[in-house]
């Protein structure tokens, strides 16, 4: 009685010690983004990557978790062997670490920061967005970067562009990109 006890204790303590650490680490990670600064004294600058790692805190506690609540329900719902509850619970908490894995991953992804080159706008064409009237500003719609943008535009005709004309960009400069219609 008393191997079962212990058996069905340290899963039944890992199970809900990882849980409880689990959620405490996720709100906090939603709460603050994961983001750290510090503030110090001394003049050399150091930067630290808080970003997820595949063998982290979230991931092995995602481990214990599935290995924990596996276990126990191997052990009390199912009543297997222990050494097939074990076997059991290591499949799924390294499921369990897996999934995790994947969907930090996906979340730092959405973080991703996009540098734009204007200067590979240069003869492209697009449409105008909305009406431009000429020597003022208005909106185009243009292919930037491998994807359908509405960018801002100075007409630099002397006639009115009207919305869905074609345009063609014929400079850009200090960011400001200048079109005139075809």
């Amino acid at each position: 009685m008393s191997e079962v006890l212990n058996i069905y204790n340290i899963f039944m303590y890992t199970a809900i010690f990882s849980t409880v650490l689990y959620i405490i680490k996720m709100v906090l990670f939603l709460l603050t983004g994961g983001d750290v600064e510090v503030e110090s004294d001394f003049d050399t600058i150091a930067e630290a990557d808080t970003s997820f790692n595949f063998v982290s805190l979230q991931s092995i506690l995602a481990f214990l978790m599935g290995f924990g609540w596996s276990g126990l329900a191997c052990v009390v719902q199912l009543k297997t062997s222990y050494s097939l509850a074990l076997i059991v619970g290591i499949i799924v908490g390294l499921v369990f670490m897996f999934l995790s894995a994947y969907l930090m991953f996906s979340i730092k992804k959405l973080n991703k920061k996009i540098t734009l080159d204007y200067a590979t706008l240069t003869g492209k064409e697009g449409k105008a967005y909305t009406n431009i009237p000429a020597k003022k500003e208005g909106q185009i719609e243009i292919n930037f970067n491998n994807r359908l943008s509405i960018l801002e535009a100075v007409n630099d005709g002397n006639e009115d562009i009207s919305a869905f004309s074609v345009v063609k960009v014929i400079k850009v400069e200090n960011e400001k990109i200048y079109v005139t219609k075809i």
